[in-house]
């Protein structure tokens, strides 16, 4: 079975999604498993983000025309309206096309799972969880700088995303509060603030940006209903322990590799405890590779495939009607983004 990844893949430094899913094409390049050409291949795998699902909306339905029995997973995202505070009519478009076009789905987090069926998302008759994995060749302990309780401890956080919900009121009181004869923080991406103590560094691809995790010491994040952050196990990989804020997939993610805070005033108290036993949650990191990933994404991805060719679980038949209604959701969302847009230029005019 010959597996293609529906995504408008970027070049470069770019958003967690698309870090990790060229990772795993890799891996199924790897594999043996992938199709460059979605026209021919048996399976598709489309990632459920708005603006994906925008782009490549009319390509779906011309494949699915073109072959009405070709199987369709989505890897599912969000809920966007979690995440970004509105956007509450995307994620509706998102379920419309999950019911009318797709045969199975794979969240990130059990968090992400529950979170989307609240928000109104139908169960599938094939579902996983499967979490994110980034490239091992690059995200790794290789070369990581040994820890010195006794020289100044390095902190650092990401983000490619400048929202507001990716942590930054925490960032932000951090750099304000933080006992910087003892820490040192820097913070590489997208940043609507102007740090004072914290070093900004513009966002790095992803070779650059290992080496400069690989030189730190612990990683903070207190990014806001993040189903799965790639940031943060991007970090883990590379040997470091985390400050997460208790929310989103941060958790499950974690496990014993850190702690957790509900309250910003909790950072500096925990960073205490895990300097002091930092060894000690280094060693409890447990984040699976890329490879055994690929290879759990494809299991499940087969299953689906074999499972479609049987009388009783014939793939879904997009048809032109659901097509228009998610086109019309899309064009709507996508207006009502630009008019968002529009207002805020006019006032800061």
């Amino acid at each position: 079975m010959k597996v293609h990844i529906l995504y408008p893949f970027v070049n470069g430094p770019w958003g967690g999604a698309n870090q990790f899913l060229k990772a795993l094409r890799e891996s199924f390049i790897r594999q043996g498993v992938y199709e460059e050409d979605a026209y021919c291949a048996d399976l598709l795998l489309f990632n459920s983000s708005p603006l994906a699902l925008y782009d490549l909306l009319q390509k779906i339905y011309k494949i699915k025309k073109k072959y009405p029995n070709m199987v369709i997973v989505s890897r599912m995202d969000g809920p966007v309206f979690l995440i970004r505070g509105n956007d509450l009519a995307v994620d509706k478009a998102l379920y419309h096309f999950s019911n009318a076009a797709t045969d199975g789905t794979i969240f990130q987090s059990q968090w992400s799972k529950e979170k989307n069926y609240l928000q109104g998302m139908c169960k599938k008759p094939f579902e996983s969880v499967i979490i994110n994995a980034p490239n091992a060749s690059v995200f790794n302990q290789n070369n990581k700088k040994p820890f010195h309780c006794n020289q100044k401890i390095r902190l650092i956080a990401t983000s490619w995303s400048s929202n507001y919900k990716k942590g930054f009121t925490t960032y932000e009181w951090l750099d304000k509060n933080l006992n910087f004869s003892r820490y040192e923080m820097i913070f590489i991406g997208n940043s609507p603030i102007k740090f004072k103590n914290i070093r900004h560094i513009q966002p790095l691809d992803t070779d650059k940006l290992a080496i400069e995790l690989k030189k730190s010491d612990i990683f903070i994040t207190a990014s806001q209903k993040d189903p799965c952050s790639n940031s943060l196990i991007e970090a883990l990989h590379c040997g470091l322990p985390a400050i997460v804020l208790n929310d989103g997939g941060h958790p499950e993610l974690l496990g014993k590799g850190g702690e957790a805070f509900t309250h910003v005033e909790e950072v500096p108290i925990l960073l205490d405890k895990v300097v002091d036993s930092y060894l000690d949650y280094q060693g409890n990191i447990q984040v699976p590779s890329m490879e055994k990933i690929g290879e759990v994404y494809y299991r499940f991805l087969e299953g689906v495939f074999l499972k479609s060719r049987k009388s009783n679980c014939i793939p879904k038949k997009f048809n032109w009607f659901s097509y228009l209604k998610i086109k019309k959701m899309l064009v709507w969302w996508r207006g009502s983004q630009y008019l968002i847009k529009l207002k805020k230029r006019i006032w800061l005019f």
